[in-house]
C-alpha cells in the first residue's frame, strides 16, 4: 500500500494569521504525538517574493503510512473540536490527497 501525503491552504482572514497558526501547530504537535500512522506533519509559513512572510497563507503537509492511517486521523476524537476553533478564522481551505 502506498503512503498517502494530504498538502492543505489555508487563508487566514486578515487578522487571524496569529490564532490560526498557533491552533494548527497545537494540532500538528497532537496528531504526531497521538497517531502512530501519521509519520509526518508539517505546518509551512510561505514567503512573499521579498521574503516576508506572506500572512495571508499557511499550508500543511501530512504524510500517513497508508489509507487507513488517513482514516483514523479523519476519525480523531479531536478533529471536530480543531475545525470548529479553526472555521472562524479561515476564508479559505483547499486539501489534496497523493499518493506517494
Amino acid at each position: 500500500m502506498p503512503k498517502i501525503a494530504i498538502h492543505v491552504e489555508f487563508r487566514p482572514k486578515p487578522g487571524c494569521h496569529a490564532a490560526f497558526d498557533a491552533l494548527i501547530r497545537e494540532h500538528a504537535k497532537l496528531t504526531v504525538a497521538e497517531e502512530p500512522g501519521c509519520e509526518r506533519f508539517e505546518v509551512l509559513q510561505p514567503l512573499k517574493a521579498d521574503g516576508t512572510r506572506d500572512e495571508g497563507r499557511i499550508m500543511l503537509v501530512e504524510v500517513y503510512t497508508d489509507r487507513d492511517a488517513v482514516k483514523a486521523h479523519t476519525q480523531n476524537p479531536r478533529m471536530p473540536k480543531v475545525r470548529e476553533a479553526y472555521t472562524p478564522l479561515i476564508d479559505e481551505r483547499i486539501l489534496t490527497m497523493c499518493e506517494m
